[in-house]
């Protein structure tokens, strides 16, 4: 790798996600992030381009990665055929490793702790440190969706983050412990009306995506509401199914649950 292509690689990390050099010469790259734990090995292909590896903490980055970067996987990592494909294959690799178990849990950990340091003294207690706990895991969960699917809504592929909310398929109130609230499969990125009708289990999905709608639902107001036949989630990995089955129980026994 020359100096040229070094410099362009390490530009491409810091813009991208991996903002920290560890090692820089001839043989590549290597790239990490105060954010996540991944790491990113950079190295020149013989026919022009560059390979990608990833070291990650969490077995389920590669995985993730896989569902848009199949077509350039390669027996060693992953190909870019530019400085543009590297950059589209850091980017998505560091949104998923700040957003897949554990490194959401890990920040939220942190930021309940520098945020219960700061209260003036004789406020805190159990019931301050829950509300400040379902507040930053809220923000933590969300900022974390975003991450997983990009910013783009599940179903309709709406952008427009002031609309997308992070919807809980097992809500906040029944989950076991703070793991099952953060973990970024216990949910969707919906807009905010498909968010809407999902909390309150008048609409949830099927095992391969498929969306699954109330009979409490009139015709007439599902059009409203701008649902239509053949809308599904634009996919569903096997760690999602799990939490999925207990909101499509709730669907399913119309027990107009409300969080």
């Amino acid at each position: 790798m020359n100096p040229l292509q070094r410099a362009l690689v390490e530009k491409t990390g810091h813009d991208h996600g991996f903002e920290h050099v560890l090692t820089s010469d001839l043989e590549g790259v290597t790239l990490a992030s105060a954010l996540h734990a991944a790491r990113a090995s950079v190295s020149v292909l013989p026919e022009g381009g560059y390979l990608l590896r990833l070291q990650a903490t969490t077995p389920a980055l590669l995985p993730e990665m896989l569902r848009s970067f199949a077509q350039v996987l390669r027996a060693d990592g992953f190909a870019a055929s530019s400085e543009a494909a590297l950059a589209a294959l850091l980017g998505r690799s560091a949104s998923l490793a700040r957003a897949l178990p554990s490194q959401a849990a890990q920040d939220f950990e942190a930021a309940v702790s520098s945020q219960l340091a700061q209260l003036p003294a004789g406020l805190g207690g159990t019931e301050v440190e829950r509300l400040v706990r379902q507040r930053v895991g809220q923000q933590k969960f969300r900022e974390a969706m975003l991450d997983y699917w990009g910013g783009t809504c599940t179903v309709t592929g709406v952008t427009l983050s002031e609309v997308l909310r992070a919807s809980h398929a097992k809500p906040w109130a029944e989950c076991a412990n703070d793991a099952e609230r953060l973990d970024v499969f216990n949910g969707f990125l919906l807009v905010a009306n498909l968010d809407a009708l999902f909390d309150r289990f008048l609409i949830s999905f099927d095992n391969t995506g498929r969306l699954l709608v109330s009979s409490a639902l009139h015709v007439d107001d599902q059009h409203r509401l701008g649902l239509q036949p053949g809308m599904k989630l634009r996919w569903l990995g096997e760690a999602h199914r799990g939490y999925l089955a207990w909101h499509r129980k709730q669907w399913e026994e119309g027990t107009g649950y409300w969080r």
